[in-house]
């Protein structure tokens, strides 16, 4: 069956949408950056045959939303989590890629009751030096290249100098994008999203305290700096643990989706196992 559109309300007032497919213990996926929910529509469809799968259309990559010149926070974003969480009654499970893994993480620590586990792919979490070095550099070259009318330059300046994709594959994101209307309506938000995960700051701390069984994931091939940030989230975890996917990268998710769904299957039928 198509997916359908669940709908509830968050903190402030905002309707939270997600698409919403299969039967089953309630999975929720929170999609990395420049995803509306979309992205993961392969994962998905693999992961409803056994669950209940919501797909989170996430607030700041909703176009129908004004932002009224101030980004929404992460808090506001963990909220929709939570939000969600609850309208659909009962421990859910979640997944969480990149910043939407830092999403999971934040919802993880704010109300680990509301979760049975999680499963965060490279979570794009600041566990030192902010995203993109201190001095905000890449945030000013990518802005003054989005109001040049160059959103595929700011993703490509994004993907190179934040992702740390090799200098070829970021560009060759950077020129697919400038060519679809609607990513290219997304990039500014992109870059506001890398502004949020590094206002939140280090969060390790709140991260100790979570206390359901997370598993932690990466490839092998993706960017250094991503196994290093997960090797800081993972010594602080009480019920972490790891896995490595071999020749797989920061896309796995699009890449090799019926892998990342049985790891992420497996860990949710063992939570729903548990007493």
């Amino acid at each position: 069956m198509p997916a359908t559109l669940f709908t509830t309300i968050s903190a402030d007032g905002t309707d939270v949408r997600a698409y919403d497919e299969g039967r089953g213990p309630v999975l929720l996926i929170v999609g990395p950056g420049m995803d509306d929910g979309t992205r993961t529509k392969k994962l998905a469809a693999l992961l409803a045959r056994r669950f209940r799968v919501l797909r989170l259309q996430r607030r700041r990559y909703r176009l129908d939303l004004k932002t009224g010149g101030t980004p929404c926070s992460a808090a506001r974003e963990v909220d929709d989590v939570l939000a969600l969480a609850r309208a659909v009654g009962g421990p859910a499970f979640l997944y969480g890629h990149s910043s939407g893994g830092v999403i999971a993480l934040e919802a993880l620590a704010a109300s680990p009751s509301s979760f049975a586990g999680a499963v965060i792919f490279e979570p794009a979490a600041v566990t030192g030096p902010p995203l993109g070095g201190e001095e905000g550099a890449v945030v000013r070259r990518a802005r003054a290249a989005i109001a040049a009318g160059r959103p595929g330059r700011a993703l490509t300046i994004f993907m190179r100098e934040v992702v740390g994709l090799p200098a070829w594959q970021a560009a060759s994101a950077g020129a697919l994008t400038g060519l679809i209307p609607r990513y290219r309506r997304l990039v500014g938000r992109q870059i506001d999203d890398l502004e949020a995960m590094n206002e939140l700051g280090v969060r390790l701390d709140a991260y100790a305290r979570i206390d359901v069984p997370v598993l932690l994931l990466g490839g092998d091939r993706s960017p250094a700096h991503l196994a290093e940030r997960l090797d800081a989230i993972e010594h602080v975890l009480p019920h972490g643990h790891r896995v490595v996917m071999p020749k797989r990268d920061h896309s796995a998710d699009l890449k090799a989706p019926r892998q990342v769904a049985h790891i992420i299957g497996t860990l949710a039928d063992s939570t729903n196992k548990r007493p």
